[in-house]
Protein backbone atom coordinates (compact mmCIF):
# COMPACT_ATOMS: atom_id res chain seq x y z
CA UNK A 1 0.00 0.00 0.00
CA UNK A 2 1.12 2.86 -1.20
CA UNK A 3 0.99 6.14 1.81
CA UNK A 4 2.27 9.81 1.36
CA UNK A 5 2.47 12.00 4.42
CA UNK A 6 2.98 15.72 4.29
CA UNK A 7 3.71 17.75 7.42
CA UNK A 8 5.69 20.91 7.97
CA UNK A 9 2.83 22.93 7.77
CA UNK A 10 1.72 25.86 9.93
CA UNK A 11 1.45 30.04 10.19
CA UNK A 12 3.99 32.11 9.53
CA UNK A 13 4.35 35.82 8.91
CA UNK A 14 5.14 37.15 5.64
CA UNK A 15 8.93 37.10 4.74
CA UNK A 16 9.22 33.86 6.89
CA UNK A 17 9.91 30.15 5.78
CA UNK A 18 8.93 26.84 6.25
CA UNK A 19 10.03 23.01 5.28
CA UNK A 20 7.36 20.87 4.23
CA UNK A 21 8.29 17.23 4.47
CA UNK A 22 6.40 14.38 2.48
CA UNK A 23 7.27 11.00 3.70
CA UNK A 24 6.48 7.80 1.65
CA UNK A 25 6.22 4.20 1.93
CA UNK A 26 5.21 1.91 -0.54
CA UNK A 27 7.16 3.31 -3.28
CA UNK A 28 10.52 4.79 -3.71
CA UNK A 29 10.30 8.21 -4.12
CA UNK A 30 13.70 8.10 -5.95
CA UNK A 31 11.90 6.14 -9.21
CA UNK A 32 9.19 7.99 -8.86
CA UNK A 33 8.00 11.59 -10.70
CA UNK A 34 6.66 13.52 -7.82
CA UNK A 35 5.95 16.60 -7.03
CA UNK A 36 4.38 19.45 -4.99
CA UNK A 37 1.05 21.04 -5.26
CA UNK A 38 -1.11 23.48 -3.93
CA UNK A 39 -5.06 24.87 -3.31
CA UNK A 40 -6.45 27.64 -2.22
CA UNK A 41 -9.91 28.16 -1.49
CA UNK A 42 -12.00 29.15 -4.38
CA UNK A 43 -8.45 28.97 -6.49
CA UNK A 44 -7.78 25.57 -8.81
CA UNK A 45 -4.93 23.25 -7.90
CA UNK A 46 -1.56 24.56 -9.22
CA UNK A 47 1.58 22.60 -9.90
CA UNK A 48 4.71 24.06 -7.35
CA UNK A 49 7.40 21.52 -8.34
CA UNK A 50 7.80 18.87 -9.95
CA UNK A 51 11.28 16.84 -9.47
CA UNK A 52 11.49 14.39 -13.08
CA UNK A 53 12.73 11.32 -13.64
CA UNK A 54 15.95 12.59 -14.72
CA UNK A 55 16.42 14.43 -11.57
CA UNK A 56 15.61 17.74 -13.20
CA UNK A 57 12.74 19.99 -11.06
CA UNK A 58 9.79 21.97 -12.54
CA UNK A 59 9.09 25.27 -10.25
CA UNK A 60 5.47 27.67 -10.69
CA UNK A 61 6.81 30.55 -12.14
CA UNK A 62 5.47 32.49 -8.83
CA UNK A 63 8.37 30.16 -6.73
CA UNK A 64 10.80 30.34 -8.46
CA UNK A 65 13.78 31.65 -6.41
CA UNK A 66 11.97 31.20 -3.30
CA UNK A 67 11.42 27.46 -3.15
CA UNK A 68 13.41 24.46 -3.56
CA UNK A 69 12.29 20.79 -3.91
CA UNK A 70 14.60 17.86 -2.96
CA UNK A 71 14.83 14.21 -2.21
CA UNK A 72 16.08 12.18 0.34
CA UNK A 73 17.08 8.63 -0.74
CA UNK A 74 17.98 7.37 2.21
CA UNK A 75 14.84 8.49 4.12
CA UNK A 76 12.57 7.86 1.08
CA UNK A 77 11.46 11.67 1.62
CA UNK A 78 10.49 14.64 -0.41
CA UNK A 79 10.77 17.88 1.14
CA UNK A 80 9.86 21.74 -0.40
CA UNK A 81 11.92 24.38 1.52
CA UNK A 82 10.08 27.72 1.17
CA UNK A 83 11.05 30.83 1.85
CA UNK A 84 10.64 34.45 1.68
CA UNK A 85 6.92 33.15 1.87
CA UNK A 86 4.10 36.03 0.64
CA UNK A 87 0.60 35.57 1.44
CA UNK A 88 -0.19 34.54 -2.09
CA UNK A 89 1.31 31.36 -0.68
CA UNK A 90 -1.26 29.99 1.56
CA UNK A 91 -2.22 26.96 0.60
CA UNK A 92 -3.26 23.49 1.12
CA UNK A 93 0.13 22.30 -0.43
CA UNK A 94 -0.35 17.93 -1.28
CA UNK A 95 2.64 15.93 -2.85
CA UNK A 96 2.09 13.06 -4.94
CA UNK A 97 3.56 10.58 -6.92
CA UNK A 98 3.04 9.60 -10.65
CA UNK A 99 4.29 5.76 -9.58
CA UNK A 100 6.33 5.58 -12.32
CA UNK A 101 9.45 7.19 -12.84
CA UNK A 102 8.24 8.77 -15.72
CA UNK A 103 6.55 12.23 -15.59
CA UNK A 104 3.59 11.99 -17.45
CA UNK A 105 1.77 14.62 -15.46
CA UNK A 106 -1.02 12.23 -14.32
CA UNK A 107 -0.26 11.63 -10.30
CA UNK A 108 -1.87 8.08 -8.80
CA UNK A 109 -0.87 8.71 -4.97
CA UNK A 110 -1.73 11.74 -3.21
CA UNK A 111 -0.95 12.83 0.80
CA UNK A 112 -3.78 14.35 2.91
CA UNK A 113 -1.87 17.29 2.40
CA UNK A 114 -0.81 20.20 4.68
CA UNK A 115 -1.71 23.67 5.49
CA UNK A 116 0.36 26.93 4.74
CA UNK A 117 -1.15 29.79 6.37
CA UNK A 118 0.98 33.32 5.10
CA UNK A 119 0.00 36.75 7.38
CA UNK A 120 1.20 39.67 5.78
Amino acid sequence: QVLLVESGGGSVQAGGSLRLVCAASGLTASRNCMGWFRQAPGKGRETVAVISNVRNTYYLDSVKGRFTASQDNANNTMYLQMNSLKPEDTAMYYCAAEGRIRCTGTYAYWGQGTQVTVSS
